[in-house]
């Protein structure tokens, strides 16, 4: 028996579920994108990493599968740093934590703590990343301290390194 799971389209800049209670699960208990008018609206990161572990499907205009290459190359031709990103975004929600935007913040994620959803607690961590290769100047990496700061949150680095795996640094304020 093949397990149902739901569709879902790409409309501009967001992936838009078709409106049913397994999509709408996706939110409620998964924390995954937000719930527009009974659908779900999610980043293109977001359902990227559903479709990878086969919890989404996205198909085009015709209902027709888009398979996982042809996504990968269009989300990175749509979006910038999209592996990078990405690949920091798969990794937190793999150890258990719920990730979200944070441009509000001025920020690309905000994390929460494992068993946190958002709206029950404040997020941990703000969470920049950062391919390993690139260079990050001092005023830089004192402006991404300053956001963390003044949200009154701990500043996350996610290291990318050219293999795909993941490091974290944890940057703090300290007054002596």
């Amino acid at each position: 028996m093949v397990k149902e799971i739901p569709k879902a389209i790409i409309v501009e800049k967001v992936v838009i579920t078709e409106e049913s209670d397994l999509a709408r699960d996706l939110y409620a208990n998964h924390r995954f994108g937000n719930i527009k008018r009974q659908k779900v609206e999610m980043s293109f990161i977001e359902a990227f990493y559903l479709v990878e572990k086969k919890k989404l499907q996205i198909v085009d205009s015709r209902e027709k599968n888009i398979d996982f290459d042809k996504l990968l190359k269009k989300f990175i031709r749509l979006e910038t740093d999209f592996f990078v990103r990405y690949k920091v975004f798969a990794d937190m929600r793999d150890r258990g934590y719920i990730i979200k935007t944070a441009l509000k913040f001025g920020a690309e994620y905000r994390v929460y703590d494992k068993g946190v959803k958002p709206g029950e607690d404040h997020a941990k961590w703000i969470l920049y990343p950062v391919r390993e290769a690139d260079k990050l100047t001092w005023f830089e990496f004192s402006s991404k301290n300053r956001v963390a700061h003044s949200t009154k949150k701990k500043l996350l680095l996610g290291i990318v390194d050219a293999e795909g795996d993941v490091t974290y640094y944890e940057v703090g304020w300290v007054r002596p």
